[in-house]
């Protein structure tokens, strides 16, 4: 049987999702204004949007009392 290889991601994906972002949107900012550079931001946003939603999901607010 054919054995997976795992390995562990150094930054968390919420690192990465911002970083991608950063990237995107100076990548965005090149473009001159048009559907491309609009597809651009869109994606941007999406991933921004997940971020702060990873943040909602672990505050503590939404955890069980001890």
């Amino acid at each position: 049987m054919f054995k997976r290889r795992r390995f562990k991601q150094q930054p968390t994906l919420q690192d990465r999702l911002s970083a991608w972002v950063k990237q995107v949107r100076e990548q965005a900012s090149r473009l001159p204004p048009g559907p491309e550079r609009d597809t651009l931001l869109k994606k941007a946003r999406q991933a921004d949007v997940a971020c702060h939603l990873h943040d909602w999901i672990e505050s503590a607010g939404l955890r069980p009392p001890k």
